[in-house]
């Protein structure tokens, strides 16, 4: 046998790789990839509602909709014992109508409107304990990541320490001693998204610290404040924004388990407030949709902001991965 013919039947023996396989694997790859970086029909659709939900918050008081706190009786005609037709009010809670697309509560006030004027404290306080963890949590990270050091150990234990205590209790025992406020709910739920904001701030910042454009600005002789703000604030806050909108989710859940403690902003209808009122067995069975209306409200905004969370750290490929239940 030659060279040539044992060459030949080595080459034979090889593994063989089918190119139509390969092709479709890199396919389903790229596929795989692009969708990632496709925000999607779903994502837009849940920006639609957050933004209608909030105009609809904000623009409640001049919207054309019924007084959320008039009580609107429903009569009906009867005959009294000498035959005369007389006007009878009704009992309320009454059901879905024309009138009342989500019903009435027990005090015949329309549900549809309650809900939406209860969109105004709890977005107010989603929003406001975003700010304050993002101001607060990613000014710490950014220092800590950057310095590192005793300042990055210093503020690392301020984070651990944070994480250990449990939120709801915190957030029970903080609003008990203090007034039921809009501003102490929110900073005291604030106060629990700093470490987790703080954290992702801080692994992105230590990322970015190793970066060519951070070196040379430093090389250049760039001030510490103007690298921090210039170079690395516009990377790290995209990030720290996606995790925000989960922080927004979280706050109003939170505020509507303090709702059902008790605890929640006084004199004013919440969304956790207004599933209390509807949440008793009674109700439950006879009258659901005093409790469902709000319910399906803050569903739908809860899990749209997840979803937009998602979607905007898969599309930016946030790495690190952040958990708020720590």
């Amino acid at each position: 046998m030659s060279n040539q013919d044992e060459v030949i039947n080595d080459l034979s023996d090889l593994p063989y790789e089918d190119s139509d396989a390969l092709t479709t694997s890199d396919d389903a790859k790229a596929t795989e990839v692009a969708s990632k970086k496709r925000l999607g029909l779903g994502f837009w659709l849940s920006v639609f509602w957050v933004i209608l939900i909030t105009l609809l918050a904000v623009l409640a008081p001049i919207l054309p909709i019924k007084d959320p706190s008039e009580n609107f009786i429903i009569t009906e005609q009867t005959e009294n014992l000498r035959g005369d037709l007389i006007e009878k009010p009704v009992q309320p809670p009454y059901s879905l109508s024309g009138d009342h697309w989500l019903g009435t509560d027990k005090d015949a006030r329309d549900m549809l409107s309650r809900s939406i004027f209860g969109a105004r404290i709890s977005l107010a306080v989603g929003f406001l304990t975003a700010l304050f963890g993002l101001t607060i949590g990613g000014a710490l990270g950014m220092l800590a990541g950057y310095f590192k050091g005793w300042i990055d150990k210093l503020i690392s234990a301020i984070f651990l320490v944070a994480l250990s205590f449990p939120g709801l209790i915190l957030a029970i025992l903080v609003v008990a001693l203090l007034d039921r406020s809009l501003w102490t709910i929110s900073i005291t739920i604030g106060v629990l998204a700093v470490a987790p904001v703080g954290r992702l701030a801080r692994a992105q910042t230590m990322t970015y610290a190793e970066r060519e454009f951070v070196i040379a600005a430093e090389t250049l002789g760039a001030k510490r404040s103007r690298i921090i703000l210039r170079e690395m604030l516009p990377n790290v806050l995209i990030p720290m924004a996606t995790l925000s909108m989960l922080v927004v989710a979280i706050a109003i859940v939170a505020e509507g388990a303090l709702a059902f403690l008790g605890l929640s902003v006084q004199k004013t209808a919440t969304w956790g407030k207004l599933i209390l009122t509807g949440s008793d067995m009674n109700s439950l069975e006879s009258a659901p949709w005093i409790a469902f209306g709000p319910i399906i409200f803050l569903f739908f905004t809860v899990a749209a902001l997840n979803y937009m969370s998602d979607r905007l750290r898969d599309y930016f490929d946030v790495r690190d991965q952040y958990d708020l239940s720590e």
